[in-house]
């Protein structure tokens, strides 16, 4: 089942209009409209809100395979309630050459597939635009990124998570709190002596 089809079926089973989903998500009705439709994907930070407002877990909500059988009624009982920890999902690029094991797509969700021209060799590269929810992403694909520093230098991914950015290399993990340029400034440090150029270094926060 895809996420659009879920997104119906749940606001449907919680009794909920567009409207009122929208509501929730600080969304307009036509953004609501256009994920039911499998126009529009939703953001990360919106895929967080539906799985709070309708208690299923990021798995069950991204991965197509899953059926809605964790679907369950949340009594809450006033303050005494107690809150469902968010769960931590990952959003990045990953150069699909730059990994040594295609097994680690398996733990992605891809929302979108484009091909980068290099101008040299290979002559295109295929970039995954995609999201994660496996607690260990960082040190799983840490353990498949290509190392090849003798010829185009060493491979790496960056993705984020919350406010916290990972840059990503054969292992060896990372990260900074965007925003702490003290923090940045020292894994740009580090890049560097990996060989990464400044211009690599403009990745998006």
């Amino acid at each position: 089942m895809k996420l659009s089809e879920k997104i119906v079926e749940l606001r449907k089973v919680n009794g909920m209009t567009q409207e009122e989903l929208a509501s929730r998500c600080n969304v307009s009705r036509q953004s609501i409209s256009k994920w039911e439709a499998d126009i529009a994907l939703p953001e990360t930070e919106k895929l967080l809100m539906l799985g709070d407002i309708f208690h299923v877990s990021m798995d069950v909500l991204l991965k197509d395979e899953l059926i809605l059988s964790e679907v369950k009624e949340v009594h809450t009982c006033g303050h005494n309630a107690i809150q469902r920890k968010k769960q931590e999902v990952f959003e990045g690029v990953l150069i699909k050459e730059s990994l040594s094991d295609d097994t680690i797509i398996d733990l992605i969700n891809v929302h979108k597939i484009e091909l980068w021209n290099t101008g040299g060799k290979p002559k295109y590269w295929t970039v995954l635009f995609f999201t994660s929810d496996i607690k260990d992403f960082p040190e799983q694909i840490a353990r498949v990124m290509r190392e090849d520093s003798d010829n185009d230098g060493n491979w790496f991914v960056d993705f984020k998570s919350g406010n916290i950015k990972y840059i990503v290399f054969k292992d060896k993990i990372l990260k900074y709190h965007i925003g702490n340029q003290t923090e940045k400034m020292n894994v740009c440090a580090e890049c560097r002596k990996l060989g990464i150029s400044d211009e690599e270094m403009k990745w998006s926060e």
